[in-house]
Order: C-alpha cells, then sequence, then structure tokens
C-alpha cells in the first residue's frame, strides 16, 4: 500500500472519468506549435507540416516495473515519461508531445493521482512537451501507467539501429550502471526496514545511483550537442535492457560484430564502491543493468576529433565484420563473448 501522509483522501468515483481527467490535465499548457487541437476533444490534432514523426510506447505496471514502497508517486510520474522520450531521443528526433493513460484501483485517492500528474508535469516543462490526450480505467491489481511520445525529425537526421558499418566507433553517453545498483540499494533497505519497520535508512552515501534509478533524465542533450558538433550517428539506441543487450540489438539489425572493452565503460565512483560493498562485480552490472536511459551509438571514424575530449561522450569499443562476432576485451585482455542478460519484460516472476 501507499504511505498517504495527507490526511485527505477524495474517492475517484466522486469526480467520475471525465471529471477527473479534467481535473488532473487542467495545468498542462501548450508548448509547440505542432499541437493544433489537445485535450478535450476525440483526439488531439498534431501539424507536423513535412517532417516525419516518431512514435514511441511503454507501458509501466505496479510491482513489475516499480514498487510503491519507495518510489514516490511523483518520481515516478516524471520516470514514466522519461522512459518515453529516451526512445525518442534515440532516433535523433525532439519530442513535441505525449499521451497518458493510467488505470487505477480504488486504493488510490484522488490526492494520490495529483502527485503522480504533478511528476508528469513537471517532465512535461522541462522536456518542452505538450500532453495531448489519454485515458484513465479501473484497475483491480493496482497502478498501471502507458505514456506514448511523439516525435519529429527532418527525414536526413533520423537515426535507426540498422546502420552500423565495420570500423565504426562505439560511443556512450554519461556513465551506466547507477540505476540498477540504485535499484538493489533501495531492495535491501526495503527487506530491512519490512524487519525492522522503526529503522529508518540512511541513503546519504547512495544519493547519485538512488536518483538514477528513481528520477533519470533522458538525453535531450545529446540531440543537441551531435547537430551542434555536425556529428550524425550512423546507429544509435537508448540504454534500457542493459549495455549488454542494446549492443546486441545495434549488431544483428546492422548485422556486424563489436568490441568492446572493459577498462573504457564509463563508472562512477558511487556505482564502484557500492558494487565492493555489495561483492558484484561492477562491469556486469553495467552490462546487464539496464535503466540507465543513456545513448548507445556508432559513429564514423571521421568524426572522432569532434568529439574527442567531450565529457559527455565515452568512445568504448568499435565495430568489425559480423564473423569476427560480439566480445568483451577485459581489463586483462581476455576476449570474452557478450551475451544479453539484461532485463526481460516477458520474464515471469514468482
Amino acid at each position: 500500500m501507499i504511505e498517504d501522509k495527507n490526511p485527505q483522501r477524495t474517492s475517484l468515483e466522486q469526480l467520475g472519468e471525465f471529471g477527473l481527467i479534467e481535473h488532473l490535465t487542467k495545468n498542462f499548457d501548450i508548448k509547440q506549435t505542432s499541437t493544433v487541437r489537445s485535450i478535450g476533444d476525440d483526439a488531439a490534432v498534431l501539424d507536423f507540416k513535412s517532417n516525419p514523426i516518431v512514435v514511441t510506447t511503454d507501458l509501466l505496471v505496479e510491482n513489475v516495473h516499480f514498487d510503491l514502497s519507495y518510489v514516490p508517486l511523483k518520481h515516478l510520474g516524471y520516470k514514466a515519461v522519461i522512459v518515453n522520450l529516451s526512445d525518442v531521443y534515440a532516433m535523433n528526433a525532439v519530442a513535441t508531445q505525449i499521451t497518458v493513460s493510467i488505470a487505477v484501483s480504488n486504493r488510490f485517492p484522488l490526492e494520490a493521482l495529483e502527485e503522480l500528474y504533478a511528476g508528469i508535469e513537471t517532465a512535461a516543462k522541462v522536456y518542452n512537451i505538450d500532453v495531448v490526450g489519454g485515458d484513465t480505467t479501473s484497475s483491480t491489481t493496482g497502478l498501471i501507467i502507458s505514456i506514448t511520445a511523439i516525435g519529429e525529425s527532418k527525414k536526413e537526421d533520423i537515426v535507426y539501429r540498422d546502420g552500423a558499418k565495420p570500423n565504426d566507433l562505439l560511443v556512450v553517453t554519461g556513465d551506466i550502471g547507477a540505476a540498477y545498483m540504485g535499484l538493489q540499494v533501495l531492495e535491501r533497505e526495503k527487506e530491512v526496514f519490512k524487519v525492522n519497520p522503526q529503522n529508518q535508512p540512511d541513503l546519504e552515501l547512495y544519493t547519485y545511483i538512488i536518483e538514477r534509478q528513481l528520477r533519470p533524465e533522458a538525453r535531450k542533450d545529446i540531440v543537441e550537442l551531435l547537430k551542434k558538433l555536425d556529428v550524425k550517428p550512423t546507429s544509435m539506441i537508448d540504454i534500457s535492457d542493459g549495455l549488454s543487450s542494446e549492443v546486441i540489438h545495434i549488431c544483428k539489425q546492422s548485422d556486424v560484430g563489436v568490441e568492446i572493452y572493459e577498462n573504457k565503460i564509463p563508472l562512477d565512483p558511487q556505482v564502484i564502491s557500492t558494487c565492493e560493498e555489495f561483492n558484484v562485480d561492477s562491469t556486469t552490472m553495467a552490462l546487464n543493468g539496464g535503466e540507465d536511459y543513456e545513448l548507445l551509438m556508432t559513429i564514423s571514424q571521421e568524426d572522432f576529433p569532434k568529439i574527442k575530449g567531450n565529457p559527455d561522450l565515452t568512445v568504448i569499443g568499435y565495430i568489425t565484420e559480423k564473423e569476427r562476432g560480439m566480445h568483451l576485451i577485459t581489463r586483462g585482455e581476455q576476449v570474452v563473448p557478450i551475451i544479453a542478460k539484461g532485463w526481460n519484460a516477458m520474464k515471469n516472476e514468482e
């Protein structure tokens, strides 16, 4: 159950579906010129002139994708938007609109949904997107959130997963592994709390990795940076399921191989220290963790001088011919096959 620190509990039944939608969406302002008609009609009307649009959607299910015992609803609303925007930016496109649909059980009062939508509203403001529609319904299994994101790009700017070529450089943004380790800390503290509810966790040592789990950011800034540097990746994907899974996606769809160097994978010091505390290998966590929402891309070697020394971009390997396979070169110079062990959305949980 969610913790309700607000004594006021307004039943959703009092508002009805349309009253609830009107209440939750009344603060969403229109920012995009491509938004002709937003919430309030049978469908939104968007006008992108001659530019192609990109569309992506994600479904978040309580106790599968998030645990409300330690995930604040405002953070959840924010993250639900980010998960979708990240896919738009992975296409080298600009996010412009989203729709938001939720299924909610009667254990949630109106005040809880106001918190959720406050996070959605914050994300919309930060990323300059319009909320143009959605749906609400009841649920018997807790909270379900479905967000669809829409973006636009010039045809010549769109980047797919299937354009990597041998000798291209493999580049990752930011650092990876932090979100997964943040989740491990939260899960550990949840178990401690279940044993002793009087015990309040001290999370000061884990601020960065917990923030990366609860309130990640999508790399809109990288799309803007690449344009400024005049660099168009040959392929790109966002890191949601783990570095190894995303590398394999690019290699399979581009019909190529890859070599990644373990000592080049960017890790935050807090990730390294937390991995040592949990007695797990930091490289394994980076490869298989997921939920980083960084961007993984390949670029032509000719573009290397343009990105060299940029703190947001790290070259971690290079693309090879398909026959050479997909490998990690360890610090000890061992050659290890890359296998996807990241998040499996269809895995049955006990």
